[in-house]
């Protein structure tokens, strides 16, 4: 029973060594390109940006670090991405199994769809979905720039396997200056990575119960069907949002053609979701384009997933409390299930922590620098969606401002598991009931 009896510290100080043996190796001068010692806060922020897989960064990757600093970086965000979904999916279970044992609490993991089976084997799934799903990508991506952009085949090989790690962990780092922008008309790059990044991001026990239970949708978990309908209504979102408001935009979508409009939107709606790529001009975007990503970037993934964000499932549980009170029933519903009381509570927790976070963020920030709000309200999203999409002002902010987006980075990547799997191991039955009032709300 004490093994398990703090499993959250165990995530957050293995997130923690992992960026401090990053940390450590980036710093060396082998790690850069032209073989100096790199400053050390330019190692640690990287190092969070890739261990926490959310994308922001201080230096061209491409052109800054060494072959050497790239597979740092590479090692990193996989160790990032993989350790993330291992540590939620198996959390979930452990979590799960002593609720077995002790009392009746439910886990806002929401890992039911994954059964009690045997650790070892959840996570050699975990596994095999990550590498399969990188494989596939990193030679799709290789084969296509090798013959259609005559890259040689070290090159292609190199830059296939990093963007397709990139892309599955939604790390959004990339080894060109331009991110993606030089592909934006070219599908067969695009789309590989936007499937990889929605493979990744919508969470693996979506994936494991879609897998198990593949004939019968019916039969898929709420969270699975809360889950997958979220993820479409979003990326519906995005993608006509985008559409609309760069349609005639002259520095983004006006001079494209139609198809590659439809693409380059598409793509844009997908990596809002904390993927991190782009293929357009962040700064250039409208300024309503700017609002849709700090909605998209703030809601993220999938539970247990690749992504960061306060999740999909919290803001699905969200909305459907807010129609049950406009409807006046006093049950949540979904899909023929009731939604339980505690992650009513759990999902209204994750949003206003959140939210205070990204408040704190913005004010930080805004003391620090002379940057115009919208920007720094972009950027500190970024960070704590751990989206890594930035309107170019990462390199140039103070030194107390690149602090608080290492630490938002870190709240966002880590702080999300944790605080669920807080909430569940906290939760006890109260020996007593105070008498029920009711305050004026509105």
């Amino acid at each position: 029973m004490k093994s398990i009896a703090h499993p959250p510290r165990v995530v957050a100080l293995a997130f923690l060594l992992a960026i401090a043996a990053g940390t450590l190796l980036l710093v060396l001068p082998i790690s850069q390109a032209d073989g100096r010692p790199v400053p050390w806060l330019t190692a640690v922020f990287t190092a969070v940006s890739a261990v926490c897989v959310t994308g922001l960064v201080v230096v061209d990757t491409g052109t800054y670090w060494s072959g050497f600093g790239q597979a740092v970086i590479l090692v990193l965000f996989q160790i990032g991405g993989f350790g993330m979904m291992t540590a939620a999916t198996l959390l979930g279970l452990m979590v799960n199994r002593s609720l077995r044992l002790r009392t009746r609490l439910i886990t806002q993991v929401e890992t039911r769809s994954l059964g009690m089976g045997d650790v070892t084997s959840v996570a050699r799934l975990v596994l095999a979905v990550t590498l399969a799903s990188e494989a596939i990508v990193a030679t799709l991506l290789t084969l296509r720039l090798r013959h259609a952009h005559d890259l040689p085949w070290g090159d292609a090989v190199w830059s296939g396997l990093f963007h397709a790690v990139s892309a599955f962990n939604n790390a959004g780092i990339s080894i060109h200056a331009d991110s993606l922008t030089r592909y934006a008309a070219d599908a067969l790059i695009l789309i590989p990575v936007m499937l990889a990044t929605v493979v990744g991001g919508i969470g693996f026990p979506v994936l494991h119960d879609v897998r198990r239970k593949a004939r019968s949708p019916h039969h898929w978990s709420l969270h699975t069907k809360l889950t997958l309908a979220g993820t479409a209504v979003l990326l519906a979102m995005g993608f006509a949002g985008v559409l609309l408001f760069e349609w005639t935009n002259p520095n983004t979508l006006g001079p494209m053609s139609a198809a590659d409009k439809l693409l380059s939107a598409a793509f844009a709606s997908v990596a809002a979701r904390t993927a991190g790529f782009n293929t357009l001009d962040i700064s250039l975007l409208t300024p309503e384009t700017w609002a849709l990503h700090y909605f998209l970037m703030f809601v993220g993934g999938g539970s247990a997933s690749t992504a960061g964000g306060v999740k999909v499932g919290t803001i699905a549980i969200l909305v459907l409390l807010v129609i049950a009170e406009i409807r006046g029933q006093s049950d949540c519903e979904a899909y023929g299930r009731r939604l339980g009381a505690s992650a009513q509570r759990q999902a209204i927790t994750v949003l206003v922590l959140g939210s205070a976070l990204v408040t704190l963020g913005t004010l930080v920030l805004l003391r620090t620098t002379d940057v115009p709000t919208d920007q720094i309200i972009f950027e500190v999203i970024a960070a704590f969606g751990t989206t890594g999409l930035s309107t170019g002002i990462t390199g140039d902010l103070p030194v107390p401002a690149q602090l608080t987006l290492i630490l938002l980075m870190y709240a966002g990547r880590v702080g999300t598991i944790t605080l669920a799997a807080s909430l569940v191991l906290g939760e006890r039955r109260m020996p007593f009931r105070y008498p029920e009032e009711h305050p004026i709300v509105g």
